[in-house]
């Protein structure tokens, strides 16, 4: 007789009917850590007037977020080996809990090394949302499908983005001193002190909604994954290799610079409209139009994952990396409002890249899906190396560093021409039908 399913896991039944239930409620994990990582992209501003920071020093925030990817990726993969998949999405939503509340700590002192702990914080706690919502998705249904159904759930991510720009435009920059100045308005002690008092409600609500969404996890009941993506034992693994896998490899890199690209452009979006040269808009004003980028992420992956039913991945993230690649070098070489259109367009074409290069990775891994998930979250630390572009931005102007999107662009179109493609006959998954 088969042992029984552990507490608050079942067995899954036949059909999409069995896993449909928790691919929604898994949707709405992946909401919700789109829309906290995005606030980043208004707080980023926000936080640059109230600091008197320059860009290399606001893209270093930026940047103390994904370390927390790099440093917590690995522990992650270990955590979820000793108490589950379920056990650990909760525990990744109370750290991502924990760490908001942090958040109002800081806009009350205010203090700038109690907001990047604070955010190193929430961001350990994605990324173990990450290690264990990808792979799950990935595997729990039929294996032909995966690539879109992980595109299709990370639509909802694009959503949870959308919403988390106008949030922070209401309730952060069109509140603000600093939000509702043209770019160059010197800001005196007494506004900036006042501003930064701005993030306590944001957060409030972000801390309560991500508490009640530990609660449901905790109390829902969820599929168990098939055997051959747990992590194989010791003695099984001896003849088992992730180095074996090029599409992995070379996955964990497309994955970084993927991550490097959106970050790039969504960080610097709101400076770079503001200018001048540019746009010549309010940062508040600037928000309206970055809502769009990630406007064009929500519809690239509802499209993305549908087009992928009928024409295979490797072409669909082909055909994207090429128009990224058009549009970067449109923001780099051209002036006015057609350079802030581009990166608005950026949004479209870097939609599908994560969960169709994350999917393509972790084909044929069998076994080893849950290693090779950690180190494809890992990767997501590339958005890290996001502070090399405010340096140039401060040495050269902000339109130069997308000279870096678009080589991450073509990174990305390497791999779905050649990359993607496993070396060796992949092992077989065993899918939750």
């Amino acid at each position: 007789m088969a042992p029984p399913p552990k507490e608050g896991i079942v067995a899954a039944g036949t059909g999409a009917r069995s896993y449909g239930p928790a691919l929604t409620l898994l949707a709405s994990l992946f909401f919700m850590w789109g829309f906290i990582t995005v606030i980043n992209n208004t707080l980023l501003p926000h936080l640059r007037s109230v600091f008197d920071l320059n860009y290399f020093q606001t893209t270093l925030i930026e940047s103390t977020w994904f370390i927390g990817y790099l440093l917590a990726s690995v522990p992650s993969a270990l955590l979820i080996e000793r108490i589950g998949y379920q056990r650990a999405l909760t525990t990744g939503l109370a750290i991502m809990t924990a760490g908001s509340l942090g958040m109002i700590l800081a806009a009350g002192l205010p203090s700038y090394w109690v907001t990047l702990g604070s955010l190193f914080t929430v961001s350990c706690g994605i990324a173990l949302l990450q290690v264990a919502a990808n792979p799950y998705v990935a595997v729990i249904g039929p294996p032909e499908t995966s690539e879109s159904r992980l595109t299709l759930v990370q639509a909802f991510n694009t959503t949870g983005d959308v919403l988390a720009i106008i949030f922070g435009q209401q309730l952060i920059l069109a509140r603000t001193v600093g939000g509702t100045s043209l770019d160059g308005r010197e800001l005196s002690y007494a506004e900036r002190m006042a501003d930064a008092q701005a993030t306590e409600l944001p957060y409030l609500i972000v801390a309560i909604v991500l508490a009640g969404l530990a609660v449901a996890i905790a109390m829902a009941k969820l599929p168990e994954l098939g055997a051959s993506t747990r992590r194989a034992s010791a003695e099984a693994r001896k003849n088992l290799s992730l180095w074996k896998h090029r599409n992995l490899v070379f996955g964990c890199g497309a994955i970084a610079l993927c991550v490097y690209a959106e970050i790039g452009v969504s960080s610097l979006f709101i400076n770079f409209a503001s200018q001048e040269q540019i746009a010549n808009i309010t940062k508040a004003d600037a928000a309206s139009y970055l809502a769009f980028f990630w406007g064009g992420m929500m519809v690239g992956r509802f499209a993305g994952a549908w087009i992928m039913r009928f024409v295979a991945p490797e072409k669909v993230l082909a055909l994207f990396a090429a128009g990224g690649i058009g549009c970067a070098l449109v923001a780099v070489f051209v002036t006015g409002p057609v350079a802030m259109y581009a990166l608005m367009a950026m949004g479209l074409f870097i939609s599908i890249m994560f969960p169709t290069i994350f999917a393509l990775s972790i084909r044929g891994l069998g076994p080893l899906t849950e290693e090779g998930s950690g180190f494809l979250i890992m990767s997501i630390a590339g958005g890290a190396l996001v502070f090399i572009q405010g340096r140039i931005a401060d040495d050269y102007g902000l339109n130069w560093g997308f000279l870096l999107t678009a080589a991450c662009c073509a990174y990305v179109l390497f791999y779905a021409l050649w990359g993607s493609k496993p070396a060796s006959a992949p092992q077989a998954v065993a899918a939750v039908d």
